[in-house]
């Protein structure tokens, strides 16, 4: 049996998808969505305090000081 790039289970990352692309074009998208998200109705807009709790959730995670 070989082994190729749809080996999922072997640590083995695909040339495909959302990550192949620049980083220019990964903001487009990204930016794309959070318009598409926000004209919906379905974005989520931090309070000041909401996001600085969720800052330091994030900082602790990554061992942050």
């Amino acid at each position: 049996m070989t082994s190729d790039n749809r080996n999922h289970g072997g640590g083995h990352h695909s040339e495909r998808g959302f990550t192949v692309k620049d980083d220019e074009r990964q903001r487009e998208i990204a930016l794309e969505c959070g318009r598409a998200a926000h004209e919906s109705g379905n974005a989520h807009e931090f309070a000041g305090e909401e996001a600085r709790k969720a800052g330091r959730k994030g900082g602790e995670a990554c061992g942050g000081n």
